[in-house]
């Protein structure tokens, strides 16, 4: 008996080392010299140096100045990283319905000017809860608020959609989209804050 233990103790001492030491120290420090910044999260920094967001993670914007992110179901308040989850409600759920229909409203009263079908990722969670893009149509819609909030043009504000617009991966996947950070951190760099 101990001539088949020896060896099966053997394998899985070597499997342990190979698989959960030595392969993902060699992946971890190849991403730290190849692709540095993506193996540290995207993380996005102020002039000042000073960590601002990551260019891969939805936060909360609410002030009616900047553009605000789709709704998140990630965590109890949403845009919790450690709590990435969609919220699981189906189709037929009320409580998905009355959701949806607060988002709604809300988007309404902060966008009062804007009278056009709402986009859908106004009003719904991305799967993650922390999708760092809108649609293009969710930020033209949010324009003329944040153009009279910065006392800009709404042409000056679509300039920026338009300057910071994503298109679509390789071509085809996808839709064209627009990072909520980048977006907002170029309306302070071109309005910037007044005292």
């Amino acid at each position: 008996m101990l001539q088949q233990l020896a060896p099966a103790l053997r394998m899985t001492l070597f499997l342990t080392l190979l698989t959960g030491l030595i392969y993902p120290g060699v992946v971890t420090g190849l991403c730290q010299v190849l692709f540095t910044n993506q193996a540290n999260g995207s993380l996005v920094t102020s002039q000042n140096g000073k960590v601002i967001g990551s260019k891969l993670l939805g936060q909360n914007f609410s002030k009616p100045e900047y553009f605000h992110p789709r709704p998140s179901a990630a965590g109890n308040d949403g845009y919790d990283p450690t709590a990435s989850s969609g919220s699981n409600l189906g189709p037929t759920s009320q409580k998905l319905v009355d959701r949806m229909k607060a988002s709604a409203d809300q988007y309404r009263k902060e966008n009062p000017t804007y009278t056009g079908a709402i986009p859908a990722d106004a009003i719904t969670a991305s799967a993650s809860g922390l999708d760092p893009h809108i649609s293009v149509a969710n930020a033209q819609a949010q324009a003329a608020r944040v153009a009279q909030a910065r006392s800009a043009q709404v042409s000056d504000v679509q300039s920026i959609i338009a300057a910071q617009t994503e298109n679509r991966d390789l071509g085809f996947l996808g839709e064209a989209r627009v990072n909520v950070l980048a977006m907002n951190m170029a309306l302070d760099q071109r309005f910037p804050k007044r005292p």
